[in-house]
């Protein structure tokens, strides 16, 4: 499905506005994600977005596919990096003096080349302009978002009836992924942070879900090995275990990002006491998350019901793997704008899509909590994870 041309347009227009606000001439971008929400492509190419006028989307391969898929009025073949700024010219661009780069996630060498290329050019870091754009969604894209928690809700309904006793993380994961494949999930999870890979997200049987790893989230895993160590391993599964379901829910590129906890037979009360307190920081943060408030104080917030609970020590983690956020940012990415964290001051606005994961994590039990997504409204929030909250004993 095609992105459609007034919606590129408007991206496009939003950040040309802060490119013209810093006195940026324009922007090169290159980074696939990026480069897709404002090209519709996400074919091997470099885009210019002049500060006004026209956009020129230059292909390497394969251009007729971004032919295809691109709705811009210019698209035009590149054969060589080295040709950009001639191209530029022969566009009738003036050449920039002052050019944009995504500069979180520029590789040096890319970096570097263009100071070649671009001799003369001052180079400035737009990155934080691009996901400013891209964390306020638009009708467009919260119509996808909504799809995709309705697909999501198609996938956890059918859980119950693939776990048994005995099968390893590894297989039920297996069976997940392929009902999720099976109705068109995309797959590949996308994440900006730097080294910050991850599959489909993470399954955890009982004391699994206590395993820390260097994935910047509450939860971890063993993996299969120390090369992807997270997520679904060989652990076997006992009755009174928790199993953890941490998955993100990718359709047309959008993702939503929820979690539910089951279990054969009933879990420990310490579990189900947790569970209980998780479920009653998300009620008391959504009753706060609005436009104008302050994403900072929402984590303080959490912060200290899990004080009052007495479970300080293993909110979000435990020791010094706990992490330091209660909810993030979504859309093509699983780490996007806003992040609900303590200090990071962003004021909440409308449109924004947040999936929000009070969790609490006892390295000798497992894991327990609940993860949803939310669009924030004009007046409060629309929960687009429909799947129920409850945990489910089977």
């Amino acid at each position: 499905m095609n992105t459609p041309k007034s919606e590129l347009y408007a991206r496009i227009e939003k950040f040309q506005a802060k490119l013209a606000d810093k006195k940026i001439d324009g922007a090169l971008i290159v980074q696939t994600v990026d480069l897709y929400y404002f090209s519709g492509t996400a074919q091997s190419s470099h885009l210019y977005i002049p500060a006004q006028g026209e956009p020129l989307l230059m292909v390497r391969k394969s251009f007729n596919r971004a032919q295809q898929e691109s709705e811009l009025n210019n698209i035009v073949p590149l054969k060589s990096l080295k040709h950009i700024p001639t191209m530029l010219a022969e566009a009738g661009y003036k050449v920039p003096q002052l050019l944009g780069l995504e500069m979180d996630v520029l590789p040096a060498s890319q970096y570097l080349f263009y100071g070649e290329i671009f001799a003369g050019c001052k180079f400035i870091d737009v990155s934080r302009n691009i996901r400013d754009v891209r964390q306020v969604k638009s009708p467009y894209e919260l119509q996808l978002l909504r799809d995709a928690g309705v697909n999501m809700d198609i996938v956890y309904r059918d859980i119950p009836a693939m776990l048994h006793e005995g099968i390893t993380e590894v297989e039920f994961a297996a069976q997940v992924e392929s009902k999720c494949r099976s109705i068109g999930h995309m797959g590949y999870t996308r994440l900006r942070a730097f080294n910050g890979d991850i599959f489909y997200g993470h399954i955890l049987f009982g004391p699994s879900g206590g395993v820390p790893s260097a994935f910047d989230g509450p939860t971890g895993g063993t993996g299969l090995g120390p090369f992807h160590p997270q997520g679904a391993g060989r652990k076997k599964l006992n009755k009174g275990e928790p199993v953890v379901v941490d998955y993100a829910g990718i359709w047309e590129g959008y993702i939503v990002d929820q979690t539910r906890i089951y279990s054969i037979g009933p879990l420990p009360e310490k579990l189900v006491f947790a569970y209980e307190v998780s479920l009653k920081i998300q009620a008391a943060v959504l009753e706060r998350l609005q436009p104008g408030v302050n994403a900072s104080e929402l984590h303080e917030l959490s912060l200290a019901m899990a004080n009052v609970a007495g479970l300080a020590g293993n909110y979000m983690g435990s020791g010094s793997g706990q992490a330091k956020f209660l909810g993030h940012g979504v859309g093509l990415e699983l780490d996007e704008f806003p992040v609900i964290a303590k200090g990071l001051n962003t004021v909440i606005q409308p449109n924004m899509v947040v999936a929000i994961e009070p969790k609490f994590i006892f390295p000798d039990l497992g894991t327990v909590g609940i993860e949803n997504t939310f669009i924030i409204t004009e007046s409060g929030v629309e929960k687009i994870t429909t799947t129920p909250d409850d945990l489910v004993i089977i």
